[in-house]
């Protein structure tokens, strides 16, 4: 009587390889796009196909397991390590998933609805989200959602607002889109940045404009993504965090609380 021979399965080592090359191309394109090695629309490009990537790696994998459970083939440690190298790679897409799900779909995010701060649109390509006025539903999902997003009014001079704004900035790795402007003959301005998402470096334009308003000077704020119809919450956070730290700035140099 012959015993038959047991064969190694080839889904498993696809398995292994297809997902070890997915996990490579993730990390490579992050550091990349990071970096500004690798332009936008193509970063997200090669994001789709990291997913297909390793999901070719569960599907080699589940076949791969057929083979061992019905005919007792090798490849159980290839297999293990494809299938935890495709769960890896495909973990932030389920978190980014979540996120468009649990977050509305805004992408243009401004604390003034009715005269939001000007954009520079200088280095904007037809590629990229078109910039237009909220619509009621907008700003309805923005003020249910985000009810933080509020302008902020000090009274203080036009320059030490200026000023404290500067500090805050100096601390941002934001790209100016102009020199800094200066305070003196002035009465509004308009500070211009191009910011980055904390993940996965996805571009925003961001403007902060400073008005004089009787006796006191109005900040408002507006953060708009370049890429994608979900900003899964990086503008709101974005524009929170700048005011709030704002408002430290300006408490710490003069003692003096905002009116929101």
């Amino acid at each position: 009587m012959e015993i038959s021979q047991r064969q190694t399965s080839r889904a498993a080592g696809w398995s292994r390889r297809t997902g070890a090359f997915s996990a490579v191309l993730l990390l490579t394109v992050l550091v990349g796009h990071r970096y500004d090695f690798v332009e936008t629309p193509a970063f997200l490009w090669v994001l789709g196909i990291v997913a297909l990537l390793a999901a070719f790696a569960l599907l080699f994998a589940g076949l791969a397991f057929s083979r061992l459970w019905n005919f007792g083939d090798r490849g159980g440690r290839d297999l293990t390590v494809g299938t935890l190298l495709a769960l890896l790679v495909l973990a932030p897409y389920g978190v980014a998933a979540y996120w468009a799900a649990a977050y509305p779909p805004l992408r243009d995010i401004s604390t003034d609805f009715d005269d939001p701060p000007m954009l520079d649109t200088s280095t904007r390509t037809g590629d990229m989200n078109a910039l237009s006025p909220p619509t009621p539903g907008e700003q309805r999902l923005q003020t249910e959602t985000y009810p933080l997003v509020t302008g902020r009014s000090y009274n203080l001079p036009f320059d030490r607002v200026l000023h404290a704004l500067k500090t805050v900035l100096d601390r941002r790795d934001w790209q100016l889109t102009a020199p800094f402007p200066e305070a003196i003959g002035q009465s509004e301005v308009t500070i211009g940045a191009l910011a980055k998402s904390f993940v996965l470096g996805l571009p925003a334009d961001v403007a902060i404009r400073v008005a004089e308003d009787g006796d006191a000077i109005i900040v408002d704020m507006r953060s708009a993504s370049r890429y994608g119809r979900y900003d899964l919450g990086d503008n709101a956070a974005r524009i929170v965090d700048f005011l709030a730290e704002l408002d430290q700035e300006v408490a710490g140099q003069v003692g003096t609380t905002p009116a929101e």
